[in-house]
């Protein structure tokens, strides 16, 4: 089972930038496809992002498209989610996980603790 730890959250104004990571343990992670998830106060849990394990492919709910990109690096066992125009409503806790469906189905037993993002209008 991997283990994921995420970090890079914060307070930013509306139109910031951040960049999150999520640093994932074991030797197998190159052969995970990867995601992250965000869940506002009051609200499911929900994709944000995808990338195949070559990191090729990447895929995006719409609401996110031409805003966030993933990427990754798999020397580094390392998923980032760059976040460009934030907006209030990007306001969440944000997970990382391995997807075990492409590209939305995460693996419910793996949530790491999230790293929590704060947009100010």
């Amino acid at each position: 089972q991997v283990q994921l730890v995420e970090s890079g959250g914060g307070l930013v104004q509306a139109g910031g930038s951040l960049r999150l990571s999520c640093a994932a343990s074991g030797r197998t992670f190159r052969s995970y496809h990867m995601g992250w998830y965000r869940q506002a106060p009051g609200k499911e849990r929900e994709f944000v992002a995808a990338i195949s394990y070559t990191g090729r492919t990447t895929y995006y709910t719409d609401s996110v498209k031409g805003r966030f990109t993933i990427s990754r690096d798999n020397a580094m066992n390392t998923v980032y989610l760059q976040m460009n125009s934030l907006k209030p409503e990007d306001t969440a806790f944000y997970y990382c996980n391995r997807i075990t469906t492409w590209p939305e189905t995460p693996d419910f037993g793996s949530w790491g603790q999230g790293t929590q993002v704060t947009v100010s209008s």
